[in-house]
């Protein structure tokens, strides 16, 4: 964990200023508050927060289903209530606990921010939009979009750019697949919402022998249906990855659009941005807007690519058709973000025109020391490029001058993890 480094400018992390500064406090309106969804309760989810924080400065009411009452983005200052969900409910019986929270809430805006909660908002919207505000996508649209199998299908219809994949049916088919793929290779799990044999089996693994490559599959396959996807190895360090981040209106027309480069990840090669830097990107931008209108899809958007220096081009990896861990690093200068847009958007409010601030930095303060020691280690980061990379931050996960009670709780609850962490490696 680190708090941001003393060689930055204070007004690069003063986000509450930047905040109000850019996007006037009446420009939301107050009278519509946000559920944060939740299905996957991990106990450091740093996106609610974030969306405490980007909509909470400026007067909105922030509600989230939360892990507990000690989870630290929940002692948010922005956070108007936790509620209480269970997670484990059947997708039925979910809905109807959501639906059981609007005499209490309002006409709540719903924002699910993991795979789970996001299909099944999509797959019962018409029944949640009778009780809250929520964009209207085709049916079905969230779920093939989530699902590798389907995107994949997906982008070699359109013609986007995609690596070459393959979707064995069983443990022999999958070994043949890896093997004439060749290593080191890619595995993912196809479809977020099947459990797999093991709790805590990666969601990617990049497998650099056989050996390492049955053992992870063996772990990931579900034993509902086959789920293990195999994908060609592109390689590159994580600065070859692209994000986009993106609101979509009527007709699929983006509202705003940014895009970023991950400049680490957590895995260490694959994995969510600890570490990400806004830049312009038109390939990439104009690659993503193209299948939202081919679809019609209607929300907010995340989407991941990665240059390919062997042929050149930029290949279409994941979507994410819900809001991304990362989106407060895509802000603009006058404030828009994709969860200030949505908001805007559901209540009949123009979204003002914005754009990708170059440069623009952000950083997960808790996993990125994590990273960067797995990486000095191997030898492909120096401490020196690291302290570096740390310079102007703008805006931190978890550090907010305005709201201090998250960063240290995080710090808190963190520490007795972190120092079995090195007491484990010292005694190694």
């Amino acid at each position: 964990m680190i708090a941001p480094g003393s060689d930055q400018p204070t007004a690069a992390l003063d986000t509450a200023a930047l905040d109000t500064a850019a996007l006037d406090t009446g420009a939301l309106d107050t009278g519509a508050p946000i559920l944060i969804l939740r299905r996957s309760l991990r106990p450091y989810q740093h996106c609610a927060l974030a969306i405490a924080r980007s909509a909470g400065r400026l007067g909105v009411p922030v509600h989230s289903i939360c892990a507990g009452r000690g989870e630290p983005a929940m002692r948010s200052r922005y956070i108007t209530s936790a509620v209480r969900v269970a997670p484990d409910l059947s997708a039925a019986d979910w809905i109807e606990a959501l639906i059981a929270l609007r005499p209490r809430l309002g006409r709540a805006i719903l924002l699910p921010i993991d795979d789970l909660a996001a299909v099944t908002v999509g797959d019962h919207q018409d029944r949640l939009a009778e009780h809250f505000l929520l964009p209207i996508a085709p049916a079905g649209i969230g779920r093939r979009l989530a699902s590798k199998r389907e995107l994949h299908a997906l982008c070699l219809e359109l013609g986007l750019a995609t690596p070459a994949s393959s979707f064995p049916a069983d443990e022999r088919e999958f070994v043949a697949q890896a093997d004439a793929m060749g290593y080191p290779v890619v595995l993912k799990r196809a479809d977020p919402w099947l459990p797999p044999r093991h709790p805590d089996a990666p969601s990617v693994f990049i497998a650099q022998t056989a050996e390492q490559a049955l053992r992870a599959y063996r772990e990931m396959e579900s034993d509902l249906a086959p789920q293990v996807m195999v994908q060609d190895y592109i390689p590159g360090d994580s600065a070859s990855v692209w994000m986009f981040n993106g609101y979509a209106g009527d007709g699929g027309a983006c509202l705003c659009a940014f895009t970023a480069r991950k400049l680490r990840q957590r895995g260490p090669r694959t994995g969510p941005t600890t570490l990400g830097e806004c830049a312009g990107n038109e390939a990439v931008s104009a690659a993503a807007q193209r299948l939202l209108r081919e679809l019609d899809y209607r929300g907010i958007v995340d989407i991941g690519f990665r240059h390919d220096r062997r042929d050149g081009r930029y290949k279409l990896l994941d979507v994410n058709p819900r809001l991304g861990s990362t989106f407060r690093l895509f802000t603009a200068q006058n404030g828009i973000d994709v969860v200030r847009a949505m908001h805007l958007d559901m209540t009949a409010r123009p979204v003002p025109p914005s754009q990708t601030v170059p440069g623009r930095k952000w950083i997960d303060e808790r996993s990125d020391p994590v990273t960067a020691a797995q990486l000095i280690q191997e030898g492909s980061l120096g401490l020196r490029s690291w302290t570096r990379s740390l310079r102007r931050i703008d805006e931190a996960a978890w550090w907010a001058a305005d709201d201090l009670r998250p960063f240290t709780a995080m710090c808190a609850q963190s520490a007795p993890a972190a120092l079995r962490m090195v007491a484990g490696r010292r005694a190694r």
